[in-house]
């Protein structure tokens, strides 16, 4: 059995089924993590849902932002953006079915035997394995709750509060966490968020750095593998920092990673 890891599809359908052709995954024998960002701004959002649906035994998923994006869609159809490409699988027959199979994954995933982590963004830098997944363990809660995930989706958005603290409560509370594991970049030290800048490292703000730069009990221990950032084209810098966003999207490559040899495997994606 053979453990992979992909990058950001967000709809580009056959870059991923050219990678595990690559590699003659088999969905009864091998595993596929996805770091989340299945859909939106490829062409083909809905047909790659389907076919992730169609071997779901065989994944992990991280949800991503682009995803929670499409479930806020779903409750709130007003947040749908002129750039989106999910409008299809809100009017798809079997809508109800993936998007419920959707809020059921995680944010973020933890292998004890492999002693990996995986989520879309990042770990905020002050937290310690259990409190990362204890926190997560909220947001996935509220998601699966048929009474509380509509309301959660409506007020996800937005960039406040930016720093961790134990005693935020309520919604402030679950959008932080939110922000941490699905849409962070820079930060401090102390863990404060800087959500607008998306280029590259060397284009940090001042007294800000790229979250895994900051020394951290999470990383400094194992693996983290996180996609979200195109800009970093897959180069971190740090050994146990695994990028896996290398702008398949926006015609660059999609990677696919094996976790137990640590080799990568890349195909160019059309940009169309």
């Amino acid at each position: 059995m053979a453990v992979y890891a992909v990058g950001d599809i967000q709809g580009c359908l056959q870059p991923l089924q050219q990678l595990l052709g690559q590699v003659s995954f088999d969905p009864a024998r091998d595993k596929l993590w996805l770091v989340g960002d299945l859909v939106n701004r490829g062409p083909q959002s809905l047909e790659t849902l389907r076919f992730l649906y169609g071997m779901r035994q065989s994944l992990t998923i991280s949800l991503g932002n682009h995803d929670l994006h499409l479930l806020a869609a779903a409750y709130h159809p007003e947040k749908l953006k002129r750039k989106d490409t999910i409008g299809e699988i809100l009017q798809a027959p079997d809508a109800p079915v993936l998007l419920d199979w959707l809020r059921q994954q995680k944010l973020m995933h933890y292998d004890r035997q492999l002693d990996v982590c995986m989520v879309h963004a990042g770990i905020a830098p002050q937290w310690s394995l259990t409190q990362a997944l204890a926190l997560a363990g909220e947001v996935e809660q509220v998601l699966r709750d048929d009474h509380r995930i509509a309301d959660f989706l409506g007020h996800m958005y937005g960039n406040e509060p930016s720093l961790w603290r134990d005693e935020l409560a309520g919604m402030e509370r679950l959008r932080l966490i939110t922000n941490y594991f699905t849409r962070m970049r820079f930060c401090r030290a102390d863990g404060q968020l800087e959500l607008n800048n998306k280029l590259g490292p060397k284009h940090a703000p001042e007294g800000f750095a790229p979250w895994f730069a900051h020394p951290g009990q999470i990383l400094s221990q194992r693996r983290i593998i996180f996609g979200h950032w195109a800009a970093l084209k897959g180069r971190t810098s740090h050994d146990n920092a695994i990028g896996l966003d290398t702008g398949c999207v926006w015609g660059a490559k999609l990677t696919l990673y094996n976790l137990q040899s640590g080799e990568y495997h890349r195909c160019k994606c059309n940009k169309d």
